[in-house]
């Protein structure tokens, strides 16, 4: 008799280097997911249902209805959750011991520092209601840094950790945003050979498509919208 379908993994989700971690996952893994937006520029992330799944007011966040022993179990932070679904799958995650602890200093790596700071990049540069230039040269500086740690670890390897895995899907939709981050990718070009050989990928690129049924939000000139990301705190139940 065949197997029934999995139940799909609910997915609160809005499309942005982070959120593209997981449909990129969910599709190059083939799990069966159900998008539910959080639209960020409306307040989604502050309502009191999603605050008890995602206590920290950030997606992406899931509730894998088959979680261990059977019952359901939310995860929020990206990084979890790739770590979750590569134990779960033992795919994109290795099971050796040394291997993986590999995978993890560069998801760590991507989840302190290098998304970090091109977000901040992003931000003054783009939606500062006015321009530092101490604080732009300054993260530019720091995401051009960034930019060669990963261009030296890619010198003479396909992905970063040799085989693909989670922490390439960690970092390349954060990369894929290099013109926006006022870098050269033709300084980096292991780094830039790497994004080529990702954004070719058929999951990956399927992964980075998935919209929203919600008003397109255009941050950089939607000032309510900026209030709302960056200068609210979470309300609470």
């Amino acid at each position: 008799m065949a197997e029934a379908p999995s139940a799909p993994i609910d997915l609160y989700y809005w499309p942005t280097p982070n959120g593209w971690k997981i449909t990129i996952l969910f599709e190059e893994l083939g799990l069966p997911y159900r998008i539910i937006p959080v639209n960020i520029g409306a307040g989604d992330q502050f309502k009191p249902d999603f605050l008890k799944i995602s206590p920290n007011n950030k997606m992406p966040a899931i509730v894998d209805p088959d979680g261990p022993g059977g019952e359901p179990i939310s995860v929020f932070e990206s990084g979890a959750i790739l770590q979750y679904f590569g134990r779960k799958t033992g795919k994109l995650y290795p099971s050796d011991e040394r291997k993986r602890v590999e995978v993890d200093e560069w998801l760590f790596w991507q989840m302190g520092g290098f998304g970090p700071m091109l977000g901040q990049i992003h931000h003054f540069r783009n939606y500062a209601p006015e321009k530092i230039p101490y604080a732009i040269n300054r993260y530019v500086n720091e995401g051009e840094r960034l930019y060669g740690v990963l261009d030296e670890r890619l010198k003479e390897r396909d992905f970063i950790c040799g085989d693909y895995s989670i922490a390439d899907i960690a970092c390349v939709g954060w990369a894929k945003g290099w013109e926006k981050q006022g870098q050269t990718i033709d300084d980096t070009p292991n780094v830039k050979r790497w994004l080529e050989r990702m954004l070719a990928r058929p999951a990956v690129a399927r992964g980075l498509a998935v919209k929203v049924d919600a008003p397109t939000l255009d941050l950089a000139a939607d000032k309510e919208a900026q209030k709302v990301l960056f200068g609210q705190r979470a309300r609470r139940a």
